[in-house]
């Protein structure tokens, strides 16, 4: 039997049946193929063609073709398929009565991750991808976090010993044994969190291996219902009294389906895009736990307050706060503070505190300066400056016009979050047992207070005024305020990873939220019973499937007489 050629865009295999692909680009073109047995017929030893039309007719087959064709050697059956893109080649049709033609292409590999899963016991990934074990696991996880976020973290023991006494224990059970024996101190590197944290990721895997992949499998595959009985136990259904199935095959690649036609049967779908997206979720969220795992295992940590005009080595300050914690080279930097100032509201309070860095390498040269503040870090070589503290340091003076003097300041304990500091000139014999002296306070950098040697106000002054003010004989001039800047320092090499898996999680939730339809569709002498589903918006696609079969041209009453003899076997 020869077969009709039309418009290929493949050459088949001599291994496979002859297959051969309508391209039809429907919109905007204005060309819209009919099929009607009065312009062109195909039968089996002859065909004609007419110029600027193109139609075609086919012959149903009957039981008796059935069997005749059955008792004939070397005979293929025609197979036209309408797709808006190449499809992958199809496998060569087995004798089952499914009816259905999976393509080549394999989803997941022997080797990597998901080899290690497949090498697993089945009862073992039954049990790991069972749904409520993986909700326990996220909620246990979620309640170790929450748990971490009330103990503070990273204290000395003795912190614990004093917050959470055994003799008078939270809710009467939780003591400092509780925290430490446990690791809640350090609670996102403890044992038991990083252990949920491996289990969730296990049972991730096994779902995408024993369900999420198959899943895909089975949607990837051209299915074709051979019967109008199991078309119309679809969750749609409907049929078309007077069309013709390749109106429909049309009518559908132009609303973005993928069309594939076998004889008298039509498979159509289209959102196969969201049969892979919970694929990408689950790997988004093992992302986002290797990358928390590597910050929690992998970073460094320090803290320093440094006044205006030291420096400081970072190596020196930052310590390893997981086992795979390594140095890198940018630790032998070392750190200049330029300068410290802050900023005021009209109020005179603080609005916000800046320090001037340069960054030295092992030479002295500088590598890199920036002014950072709240919320404008300074990043070099991984490793992260934050802007977090500020304080006093010295108050630098004049007194009876010697000097300057560094008076060195310290921080006074006072009701409530704001800051006071506090320094002492003392006036007389300095090795006295009794000394006395003037006292001064200072809440910013702005202005200081002055005290007597009685403990009476004396005057406020600004720093760098050049204003003197004699107290009990003796003339003091503030010179300047030296500040002091509080910084955070970190390495974190799994923010990078976390990114990505948040950007990945967003994208492939989305892309879940499309719907993946299907439809089956089969000639039945004149009629054409089509059904279809879908996973989700399933109010919606009885809708969008009768607006489709509406566009259904109807057959006119010439044709129907022929239309019975002319669809393909």
């Amino acid at each position: 039997m020869e077969a009709l050629n039309l418009n290929p865009t493949t050459t088949p295999k001599s291994c496979l049946p002859k297959t051969y692909f309508l391209k039809a680009t429907l919109l905007p073109c204005t060309f819209k193929p009919t099929f009607s047995p009065h312009n062109c017929q195909i039968h089996r030893r002859s065909f004609k063609k007419t110029p600027f039309s193109l139609t075609t007719a086919c012959k149903l087959k009957t039981p008796q073709d059935n069997k005749k064709n059955n008792t004939k050697s070397n005979k293929i059956a025609k197979q036209i398929i309408l797709s808006e893109g190449e499809p992958p080649p199809l496998a060569e049709e087995s004798g089952g009565a499914g009816g259905s033609q999976e393509a080549p292409a394999k989803l997941g590999s022997g080797s990597g991750v998901m080899g290690l899963v497949k090498r697993l016991p089945r009862r073992i990934l039954s049990v790991l991808s069972y749904l409520p074990l993986a909700i326990g696991e996220m909620f246990a996880i979620a309640g170790l976090m929450a748990l971490g976020t009330f103990i503070d973290q990273g204290e000395a023991p003795d912190f614990y010993f004093d917050k959470y006494p055994e003799s008078n224990p939270v809710l009467g059970i939780f003591t400092w044994r509780w925290v430490l024996t446990l690791g809640f101190d350090h609670m996102f590197t403890s044992p038991i969190f990083l252990a949920l944290l491996a289990l969730l990721g296990a049972s991730l895997m096994a779902c995408t291996y024993t369900t999420q992949i198959p899943l895909v499998k089975v949607a990837r595959r051209w299915n074709f219902l051979q019967s109008s009985e199991a078309i119309n136990k679809q969750e749609f259904s409907e049929s078309l009294p007077r069309a013709s199935i390749q109106d429909l095959g049309v009518v559908l690649m132009g609303a973005g389906y993928e069309v594939f036609l076998k004889g008298p049967s039509l498979y159509a779908f289209r959102g196969l895009a969201g049969r892979f997206a919970p694929i990408g979720v689950h790997l988004a969220m093992l992302l986002i736990m290797v990358g928390g795992t590597l910050s929690a295992t992998g970073s460094f940590k320090g803290t320093v307050t440094v006044p205006q005009g030291l420096n400081f080595v970072i190596g020196d300050v930052m310590g390893p706060i997981g086992f795979l914690s390594k140095p890198t080279e940018a630790f032998n930097t070392e750190v200049h503070v330029n300068r410290f100032y802050m900023t005021y509201y009209d109020s005179g309070e603080v609005s916000q505190f800046y320090t001037d860095l340069s960054l030295l390498d092992l030479e002295g040269k500088e590598v890199l300066r920036k002014t950072i503040s709240v919320n404008n870090p300074l990043r070099y070589g991984g490793i992260t400056i934050y802007q977090t503290d500020w304080s006093i340091s010295a108050l630098q003076v004049l007194k009876d016009n010697e000097g300057p003097f560094n008076l060195a300041v310290a921080p006074l304990k006072i009701n409530g979050d704001k800051k006071l500091y506090g320094t002492f000139l003392p006036v007389g014999d300095v090795n006295s047992p009794d000394v006395k002296g003037i006292s001064m306070l200072a809440r910013d950098l702005q202005s200081i207070v002055l005290y007597d040697q009685e403990g009476k106000f004396a005057g406020i002054r600004r720093p760098s005024s050049k204003l003197p003010i004699e107290i009990d004989g003796t003339k003091v001039v503030i010179v300047d305020a030296i500040g002091s800047s509080g910084l955070d320092l970190k390495t974190d090499p799994g923010v990078p990873v976390v990114y990505a898996g948040f950007g990945a999680l967003m994208l492939t939730t989305c892309i879940s939220f499309l719907s993946h339809s299907q439809i089956w569709a089969i000639q039945d002498g004149t009629a054409v019973i089509v059904g279809g589903k879908t996973n989700r918006a399933k109010g919606e696609f009885p809708e969008e499937m009768n607006r489709l079969l509406d566009r259904v041209p109807e057959l006119v009453n010439s044709s129907l007489s022929r239309q019975s003899d002319s669809i393909v076997g």
